[in-house]
């Protein structure tokens, strides 16, 4: 029975009356797919079956200007299956199932059910239980109760099984030094655009000319066309873009078309919800990731390994409302989405990172930072969603809350409104409406756009007495919402010296409050980020200023609370092991100890919430064959593999029920796979070693030399790639090992495993080509080992032991 519309939507354990269901429980399946694919555009079926049994149809598509799919390549209609679901992730809450058809991995699977229950929760609270004139009636005085879960819908994937298994892993060779800015014509991506423009011409944004950078191949304007009027605030932006930079591009979407499909079936949408004028969706909060996968073909082709958006930090607010933890603006505009993006993407394989350069920043900064640094890109600017052309040019309508809050942040700059299309008989009022109705600014740029108009004599009948909030004028760090290290360490130092030039100063969250801070000698400055390599010289793992040591990764960091309130959310620890022995006369004795450490941290950091614990690594290992070698520190079989089990027995009391050993050094394979027999015998846990099965096999692409297996060619690049400082090039040698029995070839599939003496094969103790290493090659294979090991993580982090025995679904 099809649910009857209602004028006050019931939440959740009540249920419509005469059905039976929840009252947003109103489509019976929605299935998504199977994607057509063509060189130059996709097209997704979307058909709603309603309960009546009624069935509506429609089409996602998108269009590109140039070739970037392959239709008989699967790791396309991977791609482009990914695509065509971003729209339905809006829709968990309604639907009793949701079915996509498609190529789906286990890491597309996890990652798009977590992100619908995401959504599903976002839009129960914002959009359902918040003031939204869209509703029938408004949803306001409704009760708002926390749910165990918000995605309503079985999910179920349907694909053709051989897809899947063609579709195999890959790295996309992109490059961090090539950045697509996903582009709007708004303020936020005309200064992101303007600042990597900058840095990617200046060594360090003081004006000194960069080494190695060409701007028109680093910078890479995308500019998304979502059929409507909304590609309004675009047009003036990309027709200059597209005569004046090179390497614009243009993706079409008809994703609008497709939402409004969706809100004419929604029996508690208004059904004049086309004629509403609003600044708000009336039901979808996943829109960003619409157009973020939609350029990503374009990053593919061109090989493009930073994805930027315009985020500052006034859309990042986490809060909570009657027990439900949410996000205030939009959780797509959020650090945490952009980390969610990043860890999918490292995992995926497509080498990809995503982030904002304006989280630190205000609006009222941003406004200021394009007005005063970038004129000649201000009259670009669009931000009204009700903009219409006038001649050649789009203009502003300049009665809406955007354009009313744009104006009063421009002259508050000091620009001239007229110069991006407002008129002199449009600001006044716009001033003036700012005191009488606000804007949907954060509460402190609210207030402090309002002081500032004030204290330049631009505001009359202010009420009451304004006062100033001087951090909207600085660069704000906070832990969770604006953390340092949310972007790559190489763009901080010139990034943040150009905003410095602009901004009053910088200040940090500690303890409840803004604390000034020089922001190039704080401790977080050199904090790592996440999902790109920076060589360990230039960075720091330590925990910030700020305690936050209950959120930390690393088990030793935390107090027995903390380590009690994390294992109520998390089963799963990281041990690293590794090894003190001679890596021939050119890389560190330390070189298996670091390497297990490193990739744990690194792979902790890459899983999605709740992360796992790393704990202390254990950096002895079973050396024995190199102990003619001085430096070597070896223990015994024995030793390793009962410390080993000791630790297993004991993490497996205070609740962990899942142990991944990283092990960085061959030799230690034997006593930790009997040590995980013996673990899981007695503490019944689960138990794996992992010493590169998870990745080797895309590891060896890289590898040119054969018997590689020591201080050579692969340890040598990974060295590079982190360590350059401890790496003694200029006494690399290389020393290929060469056997009498292809059967005892390290690199043959068919080959033994045996055991020598190192110094009886080399004198030197390499056993490889290490002259053949590259820091770049080093970076690739880093981010294979992490992108498996963290994939693979995630893979077993939620399930149960017994999901882990068998499959379940």
């Amino acid at each position: 029975m099809e649910a009857e519309p209602q004028d006050r939507p019931v939440d959740s354990p009540s249920v419509e009356s005469g059905t039976g269901r929840d009252r947003w429980l109103v489509f019976d399946e929605l299935s998504v797919g199977p994607v057509h694919l063509e060189r130059r555009r996709i097209t997704a079926p979307y058909r709603l079956q309603q309960f009546s049994g009624q069935v509506s149809e429609t089409q996602l598509i998108y269009t590109y200007e140039e070739d970037v799919f392959d239709p008989e390549e699967p790791e396309s209609s991977n791609l482009a299956a990914m695509m065509a679901v971003q729209v339905a992730i809006n829709y968990g809450l309604f639907c009793r199932k949701v079915v996509l058809i498609g190529s789906y991995d286990s890491q597309d699977r996890r990652w798009i059910r977590s992100m619908m229950e995401n959504t599903a929760r976002e839009i129960y609270v914002n959009r359902l239980h918040a003031e939204n004139p869209f509703l029938i009636r408004s949803a306001g005085d409704a009760p708002l109760r926390k749910r165990r879960r918000y995605c309503q819908a079985e999910i179920e994937f349907r694909s053709d099984p051989s897809d899947a298994a063609s579709c195999k892993w890959r790295l996309w060779p992109t490059r961090k030094d090539r950045y697509c800015i996903l582009s709007s014509g708004g303020k936020d991506s005309l200064l992101t655009y303007g600042l990597i423009d900058e840095i990617l011409r200046t060594r360090d944004g003081s004006g000194a000319e960069a080494s190695g950078h060409d701007p028109a191949e680093g910078v890479h304007p995308i500019f998304v066309n979502e059929s409507g009027r909304h590609w309004f605030t675009a047009l003036n932006a990309y027709r200059h873009f597209r005569e004046h930079v090179p390497n614009t591009g243009r993706v079409w979407v008809n994703s609008d078309r497709v939402f409004s499909w969706f809100l004419k079936h929604m029996p508690f949408i208004r059904k004049d919800f086309a004629s509403l004028r609003s600044d708000d969706y009336p039901i979808r909060l996943w829109t960003v990731a619409v157009f973020l996968f939609g350029v990503l073909p374009l990053v593919r082709k061109r090989g493009i390994g930073r994805l930027l958006i315009g985020d500052e930090y006034d859309t990042t607010r986490h809060v909570t409302t009657s027990g439900i933890r949410h996000y205030a603006g939009l959780y797509d505009q959020s650090v945490d989405f952009d980390h969610a993006l990043s860890g999918y993407f490292l995992q995926k394989g497509w080498s990809v990172s995503q982030f904002s350069l304006l989280r630190p920043l205000s609006e009222l900064l941003i406004q200021g930072l394009l007005v005063n640094r970038y004129p000649h890109l201000y009259p670009l600017q669009v931000s009204c969603h009700a903009a219409h052309k006038q001649g050649d040019r789009v203009v502003p309508c300049g009665r809406c809350e955007k354009c009313r809050r744009i104006v009063g942040m421009q002259m508050a700059a000091g620009a001239d409104p007229t110069r991006c299309g407002y008129t002199e008989e449009q600001i006044e009022p716009c001033l003036q409406a700012l005191v009488r109705k606000g804007t949907h600014q954060e509460g402190e740029g609210q207030q402090h756009l309002l002081y500032r108009l004030a204290e330049k004599g631009l505001l009359t009948d202010v009420p009451g007495r304004l006062r100033p909030r001087p951090e909207v004028d600085r660069l704000r760090f906070h832990p969770r919402h604006s953390p340092i290290n949310g972007l790559p360490l190489d763009l901080r130092r010139p990034l943040f010296g150009i905003c410095l030039a602009h901004a009053d100063g910088a200040v940090k969250w500690i303890g409840r409050r803004w604390v000034e801070v020089e922001l190039f000698s704080d401790p977080d400055f050199r904090q790592a980020y996440p999902f790109d390599l920076e060589p360990v010289e230039e960075m720091e793992w330590a925990s910030s200023a700020e305690p936050k040591k209950a959120s930390s990764l690393l088990w030793g960091e935390l107090t027995w609370p903390d380590a009690q309130r994390r294992m109520q959310s998390i089963d799963l620890a990281l041990l690293p092991v590794g090894a003190v022995e001679q890596h021939g006369p050119h890389l560190p004795l330390d070189t298996d100890a670091f390497d297990a450490a490193y990739l744990a941290r690194r792979v902790a950091a890459a899983c999605n919430e709740p992360k796992p614990l790393v704990l202390p690594l254990i950096s002895y290992g079973v050396s024995y064959h190199h102990d003619e070698f001085k430096g070597t520190v070896s223990i015994t079989n024995e030793a390793l593999s009962r410390m080993v089990y000791d630790i297993g027995v004991s993490v497996a009391a205070n609740g962990i029920r899942k142990l991944v050993i990283i092990n960085g050094h061959g030799g230690n394979a034997p006593a930790l796979h009997y040590a995980a027999q013996m673990i899981n015998r007695d503490a019944r846990i689960f138990v794996c070693v992992d010493s590169g099965e998870t990745s080797d096999v895309d590891l060896l692409s890289f590898v040119e030399t054969p018997n590689d297996v020591h201080a050579g060619e692969m340890e040598t690049s990974t060295a590079l790639a982190v360590r350059p400082h401890l790496v003694r090039m200029e006494q690399a040698r290389p020393a290929v090992p060469s056997f009498s029995s292809r059967y005892l070839n390290f690199s043959s599939s068919r080959g033994v495993t045996w055991y020598a003496y190192t110094r009886s094969i080399s004198p030197s103790g390499v056993m490889g080509d290490p002259t053949r290493a590259s820091a770049r090659k080093g970076a690739q294979m880093w981010e294979v080992m992490i992108a498996h090991l963290a994939a693979f993580v995630d893979d077993i982090k939620a399930m149960t032991l017994s999901e882990i025995h068998q499959r379940k679904y």
